[in-house]
């Protein structure tokens, strides 16, 4: 569920019109529902209620949308963060999430991250190899630390969907192998730097299948089950994020009850804490990219550009990962207005700025403002200034109110950025 609809003819964010922001904010513009943000994180939150498991960390992650706004926003609603760099550790920080809630992730963290880390007292460091492990123990010494830490595993399990979003197989970077694992978190414990608290996994992202989820869990369990026959303490067990959501043309994922049902099955009886890392899940449908029709362009063979002032550098996803995002015209076409088949393109100077082709809409035309749903994860965070386009404005609506929460540059701003060489100037 969200809280984008047609009301009066018009699509509304909460009870803000989409129209009246791409007024007084211009476009392309993104804007976020609050509503959406918080229910999205407190119906997975609450899917574990009353299953015997404990109460999970929930730590966002911070890589799908990390805008300070909307980081507080699920602050407040008792979110952990899921960083995977030093930046976004400081942007957690800043919105209000205490370091007791923070997970550090990642297969290159630098010895000043790594410091930075420990200094903040973040809650677990996932380490994903050997020299990282041994970098985190020197550093943490250094500064006269007990860090504690999760040996992430990678269980090389498909999860299927997108290559570019699957990390869980053994030919992916992330994670060190089941073969590997026993003997680093023996390695780890003895570390007077080191507290061996947990293992971790994450298989991917846009999972809409439990089937891979609960293999690669029962693995992770047989893990934990293996360490302690050891000799070793495990006390967490952080089992990722990845569960899908519902776009338009995919499968439809597994509901969080579903999920947390499957989890407390899987772990019955395990006694560990356990962490979660949702991010899409709780971002994508909270949010919206609105864009202008600059001009339609018919060809005389018949193809029909619907060019649009939104480009790949404001929403990367298609172009990157061939997404799917449902359009939807911000007025409400009539029940007989019938459909158009359109290429919709931006105006960068590439052949991969294209959001879709032979994409059924209502007839639209230069002035219209479409929006591109499901754009609330991996949109504003991974847009660009490519062709010296200013970034992407971001706006977050709260019941009948908003606010710009990352304003568009300007030009001057832009430019002002790049200081000119001494031998060049003037």
């Amino acid at each position: 569920m969200d809280h984008f609809d047609y009301r009066d003819g018009e699509l509304w964010c909460e009870g803000v019109a989409l129209s009246a922001i791409a007024k007084a904010v211009g476009t392309p513009v993104y804007v976020y529902s609050s509503a959406t943000l918080e229910r999205h994180f407190n119906v997975f939150q609450d899917a574990f209620k009353g299953l015997g498991v404990g109460e999970p960390l929930v730590a966002y992650a911070v890589k799908a949308n990390s805008n300070l706004s909307v980081l507080s926003t699920l602050a407040a609603q008792g979110a952990g963060a899921d960083t995977v760099s030093e930046g976004e550790v400081r942007r957690a920080l800043a919105a209000g999430i205490p370091p007791s809630r923070i997970v550090f992730s990642g297969v290159g963290k630098t010895a000043a991250e790594l410091a930075f880390a420990v200094q903040t007292g973040v809650c677990e460091i996932n380490v994903e190899s050997e020299p990282e492990l041994d970098l985190l123990a020197q550093v943490a010494a250094r500064l006269g630390k007990r860090q504690a830490i999760a040996i992430r595993v990678n269980p090389d399990v498909s999860a299927g969907g997108h290559a570019k979003i699957a990390t869980g197989k053994s030919e992916n970077k992330f994670g060190v192998s089941f073969a590997e694992a026993l003997r680093l978190y023996a390695k780890a414990e003895s570390l007077p730097s080191i507290h061996a608290a947990g293992v971790a996994c994450h298989i991917g992202s846009q999972i809409t299948d439990l089937t891979p989820m609960r293999e690669a869990f029962s693995k992770m369990r047989g893990l934990v089950e293996n360490l302690r026959q050891h000799g070793h303490k495990v006390e967490r067990l952080d089992l990722g994020g990845g569960l899908g959501v519902p776009y338009f043309n995919q499968p439809t994922p597994p509901a969080p009850d579903a999920f947390a049902a499957m989890v407390a099955e899987v772990i019955q009886g395990l006694n560990v804490q356990l962490a979660f890392e949702p991010g899409r899940m709780i971002a994508a449908n909270a949010g919206v990219l609105v864009s202008e029709v600059i001009h339609v362009h018919e060809r005389p063979e018949g193809r029909r550009f619907l060019v649009i002032d939104a480009g790949m550098n404001d929403l990367i996803r298609p172009a990157m990962y061939d997404a799917y995002h449902a359009i939807s015209p911000l007025k409400e076409p009539a029940k007989d207005a019938g459909l158009v088949t359109y290429d919709v393109v931006g105006p960068v100077c590439e052949t991969g700025d294209t959001f879709t082709r032979d994409r059924d809409l209502p007839p639209l035309g230069a002035g219209d403002l479409v929006a591109f749903l499901s754009a609330g994860a991996y949109g504003a965070a991974m847009s660009s200034e490519y062709n010296s386009r200013p970034l992407v404005p971001e706006v977050l609506v709260k019941g009948d109110d908003y606010a710009v929460i990352r304003p568009r540059p300007t030009y001057e701003e832009m430019l002002a950025r790049e200081p000119m060489a001494p031998w060049l100037k003037a």
